[in-house]
């Protein structure tokens, strides 16, 4: 019994040795969306850290020592050129004011004597009835009152200046600040500034770039892959701190003469309108510069460049629709996109979604094709330093 059911056994497993394993089903085309390289010209922003600085910043200082009275403005309000601001004492002032215009009168009494004396002495020393040493003595006696009488006009118009300046008002229309010195105090040079105001319309805005910057704007303007504005006249907008955009835009209307040796950097300055005020001095924003383009440019989605151990990569999508590697030179970010410099040629389909299914040779399914696009909204990640690239 026990030798049959080896038999048996020993027959089963050859017969099941005699099948053919199964043959493993053909993997299904990978479905993928892609979009097809195409040329266009495509706007370049720069972007960089800036702060915004007064127009015309000027400080209100007594000039002239007495006490200050009282303070006419309030603080941190708007106040127009012209605009009173502090009134100092102006009793001394006016009471040398007096005496000044009482000693011009004095000495114009005095001239007039001694132009009367000259009138009578010239006749007869002409007769020969006085000698010639008292027409001289007449006639220098006259000139010393004529001049005495410009000395005593230049004191009356410095009196009246010093009085007037007991009334201090601003030069300019703008931002005012707290009082530095309060009323009733005694100013003098240690302490006569007494606040500042800062025009707000229009507004600065400083921002710097860096030297390697400016090298990789010329050297990309150089190999034909960067088009600038004509004159650099980029047009400068501005993103403030929470994001949204400063609604007015300006120009560029200053680049410093030299680097800073500190920091290595070239500083610009932008103008630009506020007419509202809401721009403050000191704010932190990000600056933008408009106007430059690249020709013939070559856009890809930020999600469509993979990078490995040789670099940056893409998936394309070839004639016999298998899926190949190919590897890119990157550019700046533009926006969701990415500029390749090299790498791609016009009509490559280049995969944009569905590359973790593919691997190199495999079948694909394309469900979804466009060709390039423009972006909508251009935000490059600082690529260079455009304005300073003479």
């Amino acid at each position: 019994m026990r030798l049959l059911l080896t038999i048996l056994a020993a027959a089963a497993l050859g017969a099941g040795c005699e099948k053919k394993a199964p043959v493993a089903a053909e993997r299904a085309p990978v479905e993928v969306t892609v979009m097809q390289v195409a040329l266009r010209d495509a706007p370049v922003t720069y972007e960089f850290v800036g702060q915004t600085q007064s127009s015309h910043q000027v400080q209100i200082r007594a000039r002239v020592n007495g006490f200050l009275d009282r303070r006419l403005y309030t603080e941190g309000s708007m106040v127009k050129a012209g605009q009173p601001m502090f009134q100092q004492d102006p009793k001394p002032f006016q009471a040398q004011l007096d005496a000044a215009k009482g000693a011009l009168a004095e000495q114009q009494a005095r001239l007039q004597t001694a132009n009367d004396n000259l009138a009578q002495v010239k006749p007869l020393a002409a007769l020969k009835a006085l000698s010639q040493k008292e027409l001289d003595d007449a006639t220098g006696q006259q000139q010393a009152a004529a001049a005495a009488v410009q000395v005593a006009l230049a004191n009356v118009e410095t009196a009246r200046l010093n009085l007037s300046y007991t009334r201090i008002t601003t030069p300019v229309t703008g931002l005012s600040s707290y009082a530095q010195v309060q009323d009733g105090a005694y100013v003098n040079t240690e302490n006569s500034l007494l606040t500042y105001v800062a025009q707000l319309d229009p507004i600065w805005v400083n921002f710097s770039i860096s030297e390697n910057e400016i090298l990789s704007v010329r050297n990309e303007q150089k190999a034909g892959r960067l088009k600038l504005p004509p004159r650099d006249e980029y047009v400068v907008e501005l993103v403030l701190a929470d994001g949204s955009v400063f609604p007015k835009t300006g120009r560029v209307t200053f680049a410093n003469a030299d680097y800073d040796t500190q920091t290595g950097t070239f500083m610009l300055r932008a103008t630009l309108p506020n007419p509202d005020g809401s721009l403050r001095p000191g704010q932190f924003v990000r600056v933008r510069l408009k106007g430059a383009t690249r020709p013939n440019a070559v856009l890809v989605p930020q999600q469509s460049v993979l990078q490995g151990a040789k670099g940056h990569f893409v998936v394309l999508v070839d004639k016999d629709n298998k899926a190949l590697l190919r590897n890119v030179e990157v550019g700046p970010w533009l926006g969701d996109d990415w500029f390749i410099n090299a790498g791609l040629q016009p009509g490559d389909r280049v995969v944009t979604d569905g590359m973790a299914r593919l691997s190199p040779g495999a079948t694909v399914k394309i469900t979804d094709a466009k060709a390039a696009a423009p972006a909508s909204a251009p935000q490059a990640a600082r690529p260079a330093a455009p304005a300073a690239s003479k």
